[in-house]
């Protein structure tokens, strides 16, 4: 890597707003839902599994399209997806049948990989403070996941689910010019075909003790994560809460200090250590998950606790990054790219089973649940440490 190719904090900027602007697509229709099918005479079912098509298109994008960021340029890779992730949402928004708009958001999906492919770039051509500027990114990452929902919310109020997913397009294209502006071009040298690439995200896991232990780490704080956040959805909408899906979405903002955190954690972690941030972040969401089990139907105290629950999350995730991709920097896309899809796999898994423990167990099932996976997550970042 030559010095022309090194990240400015600016691009480095530019880079959390694009991931976080992309991967906020993924879940920007959720409260539309029933909006849509009204829109389309289908049923709310129906359309759930519709918008739940993004979460498969992601996992494609993270096997097939986070390994480019290794052979790509990243002006180029990141411009030209933005601007394919804009096309998708238009096709979305010009749907006129549920199956017309799964197909829409598979690709939505697929493109909004530009989040992951923002730290593996990252990871590679910002080697000082690494861990840091990996925050910077991550903080933009976080504020697309927290924000999307209310976002998304919102904007289907003011100008219709259609216009909601243009107004996006319109903000992915201004996010492409910014790219184009300030992100320098650079000329990555993969040790490996793009094929030959893809057939190894295995054998990544295997040659790698650290990358397993950061996967599982991972997997387990992720899989928390989503299952509190759609197991509070689930609970709140129902009596005797009865909230409607824009209250619900306020919870969301709570996850700010999450943003905070993030950058920290990555300063952190290049000081002391990812292990030993991860270890005390997961410790922090495992009490709070514990906390939240007494607090529902107090939205201060639950507030509170849903904030230092993200934001033990996300400092664990920073860290846990940083050290995947100093495996080999010059592989980060490969290793972003195996770590990624079995991360977010765990995540899907968190959210598919979220209204079943509910409805089985009550709310308190779905903390414990998240304490029990986190602290594990904890235990098992320690023992790497050692």
């Amino acid at each position: 890597m030559t010095a022309a190719e090194r990240l400015s904090r600016t691009a480095v900027v530019v880079l959390a707003v694009a991931a976080g602007a992309a991967i906020a697509n993924d879940y920007a229709l959720q409260p539309a839902v029933g909006a849509i099918a009204v829109s389309m005479d289908a049923t709310t079912a129906r359309i759930a599994q519709a918008v739940a098509a993004a979460f498969a298109g992601y996992l494609a994008g993270l096997v097939l399209l986070v390994p480019l960021a290794d052979r790509v340029s990243a002006r180029t890779l990141l411009s030209a997806q933005l601007a394919a992730l804009a096309g998708c949402l238009a096709l979305a928004a010009a749907s006129s049948t549920p199956a017309m708009l799964t197909v829409a958001l598979v690709l939505v999906g697929a493109a909004t990989t530009v989040a992951a492919q923002s730290s593996a770039i990252v990871g590679r051509l910002a080697p000082e403070n690494r861990g840091a500027q990996l925050g910077t990114v991550s903080a933009g990452i976080s504020a697309g996941l927290l924000l999307s929902r209310f976002v998304g919310g919102t904007l289907s109020d003011l100008v219709g689910w259609r216009g909601a997913l243009l107004c996006l397009a319109v903000l992915l294209v201004a996010c492409a010019a910014l790219v184009v502006a300030v992100v320098p071009r650079s000329s990555p040298r993969a040790p490996t075909p793009y094929l030959a690439a893809l057939l190894g995200l295995p054998r990544l896991l295997r040659q790698h003790a650290m990358l397993r232990r950061a996967t599982a780490t991972g997997m387990l704080w992720f899989f928390s994560f989503n299952l509190v956040w759609v197991a509070l959805a689930v609970e709140l909408a129902e009596p005797p809460f009865s909230l409607s899906p824009s209250a619900i979405g306020l919870y969301g903002l709570v996850g700010a200090l999450g943003l905070v955190v993030t950058r920290v954690a990555g300063q952190l972690a290049d000081r002391f250590g990812s292990a030993r941030v991860i270890a005390t972040s997961l410790a922090v969401a495992a009490a709070s998950a514990l906390l939240l089990t007494l607090t529902l139907g107090q939205p201060v105290p639950t507030a509170l606790a849903l904030a230092t629950f993200d934001a033990g999350c996300f400092a664990a995730q920073v860290a846990n990054q940083s050290r995947v991709v100093a495996l080999d920097p010059a592989r980060s896309g490969s290793l972003n790219a195996a770590y990624l899809t079995l991360y977010y796999a765990a995540g899907a898994v968190g959210a598919g089973i979220a209204g079943t423990i509910v409805t089985a167990g009550g709310w308190p099932a779905a903390t414990l649940t998240a304490a029990v996976a986190t602290a594990g997550g904890s235990l098992l970042s320690r023992a790497s440490r050692r």
